[in-house]
C-alpha cells in the first residue's frame, strides 16, 4: 500500500470512530499529573467523574459544573495527544447531548476570565474527523445556550493583555468552518450533512445569518446549502433541517431555491418538511418577483391542494429544537397568507403575464386575452425569451395533449405568432423542426 492511500485509510478509520468506541479507552490520567499537564485536584475531579455511571455524573455537574468544564477546557489546551483529545471530546458531547442546557455551564460567570471557547474552534481545523465533528456540535450546543440579555460573554471580563477567544471571535470561526464543509467537506459524506444539522440550529440568530450570508456570498448561500446534499437521498431529518435552514435565511436575503422546493412540498411525505418549506413560501411572497415565480410554477394549485389534506394537530419540533415549534394554526395561517397573496399577484399580472401562466401551465382555454389584438401586437418580441419558451410548449402541447380545446387554442396563438412577428413561421418551422 502507497503512503498516501494508507494516510487515507487512517483518516477514514478516525472517521468512523463512535463516541462509545473511544469512550472505552483507558487514559493514564496519573501519567499526565507525573508530567504536570494536570494537576492533582484535576486528578481528583477526574476520579470522581471518569468510567462512572450517567447518574453519579449528573449529580457531580449539578453539583459542580463549572470546575468540570475548567477541567476539560485545560485538558484540551494543554494536551495534544490525539487519543486523549478524543477522549475528552467524547466526554464533553456525551455530557452535552444527555442535557443540552449543561451548556450553559460553558458561559458560567466563574469562567469569565477563562478562554473556554478556543479549544473547541482551534480543534476545527485538525485533519481528524472525530475531532472535527464533535468540535462542531460542541460549539453549536455553547453557542445556542449563551444568553442574550447582556450577560458577560467569557473572556470580556478579562483585563489581561492576551487575547481571549469572544463570541464574536466564535462565531466568526464556526461560521467559516462550516462554510468550508458546504464547499469542500472534510468527510465525504458526513461533511455538508453535520454542517447543515449546525446551522440549522446557529442560524435562528441574526448574526449567524449575517455572517453566513457574507461568507458564502449573497447571491448563492440558498443554492450551496441545497446543492451541498441530492434533496431526494436526503433521509426525512436531513431534509427538514436543509428546508429549515433555507427557511431561516429567507428572513434574511433572498432565494433561488424556488423550483426546488417547490418539488420538495410536491413530493415529500413527511409533515414537518411541508409545514416549514409552506412558511418558507410565505417569508418569500412580498419579496421581488418571488410572487410571480411562484404562479409560473403552478404554486396557486399546490396550495389548494394542501388545503384540502388532513394534517395532523400535533406541534411539530425536533429534539432539542424547542424554537421551532409548528402547529395546525401556524400551517393553516401560513397556507390562507399563501393563497390569499398569489390571488393578489395573479390579479396584478400584466395581460402577457396571464397569458404565459396559462401556457406554461399546459391547460388552455379560449379565455378572451388570446384573440386580444393588442397583447399579440405589443409583446411578440417577448416570445422570444427564454430561447423562445412559450412556443416550445406551445408546440409540445401540439404534439402531446389530448385535450381538444388546447389544441384548438395552441394552433390559433401560433398562427397569431407568425402574423405579428416578422420572422414568425420562419421562426415556428425551425423550432418544429428541432423538436
Amino acid at each position: 500500500m502507497s503512503t498516501s492511500a494508507g494516510i487515507r485509510t487512517s483518516y477514514m478509520d478516525q472517521a468512523e470512530l463512535s463516541t462509545k468506541h473511544v469512550l472505552q479507552r483507558d487514559i493514564p490520567w496519573e501519567t499526565y499529573m507525573v508530567t504536570k499537564l494536570i494537576s492533582a485536584t484535576d486528578l481528583q475531579l477526574l476520579r470522581r467523574y471518569d468510567k462512572k455511571h450517567e447518574s453519579a455524573r449528573a449529580q457531580l455537574l449539578n453539583e459542580d459544573g463549572p470546575a468540570y468544564v475548567q477541567l476539560f477546557v485545560t485538558i484540551l489546551r494543554d494536551i495534544f495527544k490525539e487519543e486523549t483529545v478524543e477522549y475528552v471530546l467524547a466526554l464533553v458531547y456525551e455530557m452535552l447531548s444527555a442535557n443540552p442546557t449543561r451548556a450553559q455551564l460553558f458561559h458560567d460567570q466563574s469562567l469569565a476570565h477563562e478562554d473556554t471557547y478556543e479549544p473547541f474552534l482551534r480543534l476545527l481545523s485538525k485533519g481528524n474527523w472525530f475531532i472535527q465533528e464533535k468540535s462542531c456540535k460542541i460549539l453549536a450546543w455553547i453557542i445556542s445556550s449563551r444568553s442574550k440579555a447582556g450577560a458577560i460573554a467569557n473572556g470580556e471580563a478579562s483585563g489581561s493583555k492576551k487575547h481571549i477567544t469572544t463570541i464574536d471571535d466564535l462565531l466568526s470561526g464556526l461560521v467559516e468552518w462550516l462554510c468550508a464543509q458546504l464547499r469542500r467537506p472534510s468527510h465525504p459524506t458526513r461533511g455538508a450533512p453535520v454542517a447543515i444539522s449546525c446551522l440549522s440550529t446557529l442560524l435562528k440568530e441574526p448574526v449567524v445569518r449575517s455572517s453566513f450570508v457574507q461568507a458564502m456570498g449573497s447571491f448563492c448561500h440558498n443554492v450551496t446549502v441545497t446543492n451541498s446534499c441530492d434533496l431526494y437521498a436526503l433521509d426525512q431529518q436531513l431534509l427538514y433541517e436543509t428546508c429549515l435552514c433555507i427557511w431561516l435565511l429567507s428572513y434574511l436575503a433572498t432565494s433561488r431555491t424556488m423550483q426546488r422546493l417547490t418539488e420538495v412540498v410536491k413530493s415529500s411525505t413527511k409533515e414537518n418538511v411541508v409545514r416549514v418549506v409552506i412558511l418558507t413560501f410565505r417569508n418569500l411572497l412580498p419579496k421581488g418577483t418571488f410572487g410571480a415565480q411562484m404562479v409560473d410554477l403552478g404554486l396557486p394549485h399546490i396550495i389548494h391542494s394542501l388545503k384540502t389534506q388532513a394534517w395532523s394537530d400535533e406541534v411539530r419540533q425536533v429534539q432539542y429544537k424547542s424554537d421551532y415549534c409548528f402547529s395546525l394554526a401556524d400551517l393553516q395561517d401560513a397556507l390562507n397568507q399563501l393563497e390569499e397573496g398569489l390571488k393578489d399577484k395573479i390579479r396584478k399580472l400584466s395581460s402577457f403575464d396571464k397569458y404565459k401562466q396559462e401556457v406554461l401551465l399546459g391547460h388552455l382555454d379560449w379565455t378572451p386575452m388570446h384573440k386580444e389584438a393588442n397583447l399579440w401586437r405589443e409583446n411578440v418580441t417577448s416570445f422570444e425569451e427564454n430561447d423562445f419558451q412559450i412556443l416550445r410548449v406551445l408546440l409540445t402541447i401540439l404534439d402531446t395533449s389530448s385535450d381538444l380545446r388546447s389544441l384548438s387554442v395552441a394552433c390559433y396563438d401560433l398562427s397569431q405568432f407568425i402574423q405579428y412577428h416578422a420572422a414568425g413561421r420562419v421562426i415556428v418551422t425551425d423550432l418544429k423542426a428541432k423538436e
